[in-house]
């Protein structure tokens, strides 16, 4: 099939934005093929073009103040060969969601928010392929189902706001699929989702690909990603194509510099296997080997005894409570200062609760958090505001955590003003200094975030968190939506921070590999119960939980000759963590299978 004649020519692509600096071109002169039952992935940084080429072929360009300044853009279709470049609007209607289906980045805003889950994936089915109401519906269910999303039957009938940011992503997924497209265009589709919905969803569109003869245009900054679905690579810089040749020859004899270096910038699974302490990685080659961050006086700094946090669920004429969401339940543990735990486990298993818990952004149930000598649980309203200088959080998506008309140079002494820290001049001077530690100009002080890509966000994010000298930092998913190479940076840049600082970090994160490179210590979590933890080299290089060795098997290995995406990844549908009002649950016992190595006797019930 891959001999075939291509389903999708793209000839000297060139996209031009108009600016109040006059036009910018985010694509130059790009050609690339994509064949029938063919995966091609485009990879690059952040601004190199990519998306841009994809919502090009959508004609979706348009919409973002894009023009298609010159080139063909040919999708062959059983009347032949039409150029989306010049199709008219009509018959752009019918080839978007029909022939041609987009798995978009950023899942809240592709739902509609005013309409159920049930609506959404419906529409394409009755506009497209003519099914009534009722058949439409029946599908619907079958593509939540074929997505891995618990409770399909619920979750037809709420809302995007009542979903989790890894269920709304398979929604998308879900709703990109419903018309089986001849050609399916993924940007970024599993940035959200943990390793293994990724690989399953991998899974799904790869034996789609297979069986259907789909082609498919992935996007993604994951190298790991790649290795695993291409089948060609098209590697993009600066709005330009770099490089192209099949996965194999690309990884292996990467010919451009720009490679060579994002390859490098890749987290590899098993290439901390021996070190007891976590390493910056080395983003150049040929230089020195970075120092381990050794905590320099490991002191416990936070404790957390029997923590639980649950949700109440209304039903009913009169909104009485009816059930509650178990979403943290007995949780335990201990971080040292200057030492970093990573929280892992899949969306919806109370990573991200647990650490907003902590903070008291969310107020647990019930349980005890000691930071220092103070207990925060007991804490008054304007105690507790004082205990927050010595804990900070950094957001997963720093452009929503940033106020959008606020320069960026205010935002960050924004914390210091609230605590009343020093002069304007000492403020100023603090904030030039911080700049300076996460590495951006201090000429961008005076810019908003719009101005700024992804990455810079996200040390801006960094920065501010760092403002009131904080001992606790909870990073959120600090790092899940940037590219490699930025990814690599911000890593370096928090270790080496925690280095000089002796900062405690509480690292939220569903990427194995990422998480094997920060972390002194690693807690799994399942069902809102932690099921293993122990050291970074105990759980990854002896992981005893059933539940652990799952985890591994589903991180994808950056290495194309190593292809384990159609392997039988079997995973057993996750329990509801929703129980009725009365409901005790059993308490976590733990067996020490090794000095600090602990593991959940009694597992949660897997339904």
């Amino acid at each position: 099939m891959l001999d075939a004649k291509p389903l999708v020519s793209i000839e000297g692509l060139r996209v031009a934005f108009q600016t109040h600096g006059g036009p910018v071109t985010g694509v130059n002169d790009l050609s690339f093929d994509i064949r029938p039952g063919e995966c091609v992935c485009v990879v690059g940084e952040s601004g190199s073009g990519k998306s841009v080429s994809a919502l090009s072929l959508m004609r979706l360009v348009e919409f973002g103040g894009g023009e298609i300044a010159q080139g063909r853009l040919l999708f062959q279709r059983e009347s032949g060969a039409l150029d989306l470049a010049r199709a008219a609007p009509a018959a752009m209607r019918d080839i978007r969601g029909n022939q041609i289906a987009m798995i978009f980045q950023e899942p809240m805003t592709a739902l509609n928010p005013v309409f159920t889950i049930g609506d959404q994936l419906s529409e394409g089915l009755i506009a497209h392929r003519g099914l009534s109401r009722r058949d439409a519906m029946a599908r619907a269910l079958d593509l939540l189902a074929e997505v891995r999303i618990p409770e399909p039957e619920r979750r037809l009938k709420q809302y995007p706001h009542e979903l989790s940011g890894g269920m709304r992503q398979r929604v998308v997924i879900a709703m990109a699929m419903a018309c089986r497209p001849k050609l399916l265009i993924c940007d970024e589709p599993t940035t959200a989702l943990d390793v293994t919905i990724q690989a399953e969803i991998l899974a799904l569109i790869d034996r789609l690909k297979r069986e259907t003869g789909m082609a498919v245009l992935f996007i993604t900054h994951d190298m790991a990603v790649v290795a695993q679905m291409a089948d060609r690579v098209v590697v993009m810089f600066r709005g330009n194509k770099v490089e192209e040749g099949p996965v194999a020859r690309i990884f292996e004899h990467p010919r451009e510099p720009y490679t060579q270096a994002l390859l490098a910038a890749v987290p590899r699974l098993g290439e901390m296997t021996g070190r007891d302490a976590p390493e910056p990685m080395r983003l150049m080659r040929g230089a020195n080997a970075p120092a381990p961050v050794v905590p320099r006086a490991p002191r416990p700094l936070l404790t957390v005894e029997h923590l639980c946090t649950r949700f109440p669920v209304k039903g009913g004429i009169l909104r009485r409570t009816v059930a509650q969401v178990h979403a943290v339940e007995d949780v335990s543990f201990t971080l040292n200062a200057g030492e970093t735990l990573a929280l892992v486990g899949e969306s919806g298993c109370g990573k991200s609760t647990t650490g907003r818990s902590i903070l008291r952004l969310v107020e647990p149930t019930s349980g005890q958090v000691t930071l220092g000598d103070r207990d925060l649980l007991a804490l008054t309203p304007s105690g507790l505001r004082q205990a927050r200088r010595d804990m900070q959080m950094i957001f997963q998506d720093p452009f929503a955590s940033l106020d959008p008309q606020m320069r960026l140079l205010d935002q960050i002494e924004e914390p210091m003003l609230n605590y009343g820290i020093g002069t304007r001049a000492e403020r100023r001077d603090r904030i030039a200094r911080l700049f300076d530690r996460v590495e951006l100009p201090r000429s961008f002080m005076r810019r908003y975030p719009h101005e700024m890509s992804g990455g810079q966000r996200q040390r801006i994010a960094i920065a501010r968190a760092l403002a009131l000298n904080p001992k606790l930092l909870v990073a959120d998913e600090a790092v899940s939506a940037l590219d490699v190479s930025v990814q690599a940076q911000v890593l370096n840049l928090l270790m080496e921070l925690q280095r000089e600082l002796g900062i405690a970090m509480l690292f939220i994160s569903h990427d194995m590999a990422v998480v094997e490179r920060v972390s002194h210590r690693v807690a799994v979590m399942y069902l809102g119960r932690i099921v293993e933890i122990g050291s970074r080299r105990q759980v990854f290089e002896n992981p005893q939980h059933s539940y652990t060795r799952q985890l591994m098997a589903a991180v994808p290995i950056a290495d194309p000759r190593r292809k384990t995406i159609g392997d039988d990844l079997r995973f057993r549908p996750i329990p509801s963590p929703i129980h009725p009002m009365g409901y005790v649950p059993p308490p976590s016992t733990y067996a020490e299978v090794a000095p600090g190595h602990r593991v959940l006797v009694e597992p949660v019930t897997h339904g």
